[in-house]
Formats: C-alpha cells, structure tokens, sequence
C-alpha cells in the first residue's frame, strides 16, 4: 500500500500599516537635501530615476521637454499613479498645481515616498493547515 505525503506552503499575509497622507511635505527637501539638490540641478535625471525606481519607462519624463505644454502631464500623471498606488488621499487638482508650479519639489516628494514604502515584505501569521 502506498502512501502519498502532501506538503503545502505557508501563504504570506500582507499587512499594510502605510498612512494615506503623503511620508513627507511638498518642501521637506532638508529630510534628504542630497536628493532634493540633484532634483533641482538637473530635474530631468532624477526625474528619470524616480520613474524607474517606480516601475515606470526610465525615459517617459523626458517627453515633457518636448510635448509639456502648461501643464506637465508626465509629472502629473506619476503623482496620480502614485496617490493611487500607495492609497494616499489628495485631488487631481492638487497633483496639477504641484506638477505645475512645484515640478521639483513634486518629484523629490514622489522619489521620498518610494523609498519610504519600498520595504521588503515580511511574512506575518504564516501557518500550516
């Protein structure tokens, strides 16, 4: 008589404990002034390695030098994506004024909060069956 042994593996849990405001203010470049100085020296760059950091095209904020318009829709757009991503309250109204009037400043917030919520993920209450 045979014997079948059956394994199954613990399932992981994911437990979301992140705020739904945003981990740092619009102007609060002095948490990581490093950063903050390579976002307004030279914006398309760090914008650049903020949209791939993101999991997005590494070269779609360029398109804003060619096709930006009045309002940038690149930077607006991972903002929105971003808020969306990370559950994080706010207006596409608010995303349009900061991507507008505070381009830099926007990216060094959204390039904070990913490496802010970027953290490994931990397994809680994995159990056998």
């Amino acid at each position: 008589m045979a014997s079948k042994l059956l394994i199954q593996q613990p399932q992981p849990v994911m437990v979301v404990q992140d705020s739904d405001e945003w981990g740092s203010g619009i102007c609060d470049c002095f948490e990581d002034l490093p950063e903050c100085c390579f976002g307004f020296w030279c914006l398309p760059c760090f914008a650049c390695r903020t949209s791939k950091k993101f999991g997005e095209d590494l070269c779609i904020p360029l398109l804003e030098l060619f096709f930006g318009g009045l309002i940038p829709p690149i930077t607006m757009s991972m903002r929105v994506a971003m808020r969306y991503r990370y559950g994080i309250k706010g207006s596409m109204c608010m995303d349009c004024v900061y991507s507008t009037f505070c381009a830099a400043c926007s990216w060094c917030q959204m390039a904070r909060e990913i490496r802010r919520r970027d953290l490994p993920i931990v397994l809680v209450n994995a159990r056998h069956k």
